[in-house]
């Protein structure tokens, strides 16, 4: 299996049979490839889900197959994008290649907003990919893309989550945010939720003076 890092959690892999790319989103460019087979998507965060980018990669490789849970399947649906639903615990197998949904629910990033689904995969019985979770598939996992950095999580969390797999080998994955133009997630939840409760939340960049 070879794995490429297109870009913060958009992952390109290519098996003997079949070429499969994950979470193409805002935060990634992505190339222009010669085969691919099937696109897997965990959740609708713009991070991960880039409807432009998508189409135009059905432009090119018609045959390409979608599939997602049912929450991303609505979203697809109001851009005119077909995908194949997968349920938690389902395997599907294309051309020889295993993928197993693990998981239902993006981790938390407070309690106050609403939940949203989100589903790992279990590809070929050897690489895991949790998308925006610390989902623990109850299986031996050779490779382990691991999330790094997010308003989801601590540092202290990810590396409990990845002693807890014990795969092989990990690699870094949902870094692409820690560019200082990718900060929004940290500016808008915090300001939209604490200004609810009377509380102004005032921008400050580096270099940046402010009188308060």
């Amino acid at each position: 299996m070879k794995i490429t890092k297109v870009g913060h959690s958009c992952l390109f892999i290519e098996l003997p049979t079949l070429s499969l790319l994950i979470d193409p989103g805002t935060y990634t460019q992505v190339p222009s490839f010669d085969k691919l087979d099937l696109i897997l998507l965990t959740h609708e965060h713009a991070d991960h889900f880039d409807p432009d980018a998508i189409k135009k990669l059905l432009s090119k490789h018609k045959e390409c197959e979608i599939i997602t849970h049912a929450g991303m399947r609505k979203t697809l649906a109001t851009f005119d994008i077909p995908s194949t639903l997968i349920e938690d615990g389902e395997i599907c197998i294309r051309k020889r290649v295993s993928i197993e949904r693990i998981g239902n629910t993006h981790a938390c990033i407070h309690k106050d907003l609403p939940p949203l689904e989100n589903c790992g995969y279990f590809i070929n019985e050897e690489f895991f990919y949790p998308g925006d979770s610390f989902v623990v598939p109850q299986k031996k996992v050779k490779t382990l893309a691991l999330p790094v950095a997010a308003p989801w999580m601590r540092l202290e969390e990810c590396i409990d989550y990845a002693k807890e797999v014990k795969p092989e080998v990990v690699f870094p994955v949902h870094d692409g945010m820690l560019r200082p133009d990718r900060m929004t997630p940290t500016r808008r939840i915090p300001a939209m939720l604490l200004e609810k409760e009377g509380i102004r939340f005032v921008e400050m960049q580096d270099g940046w003076t402010n009188e308060f």
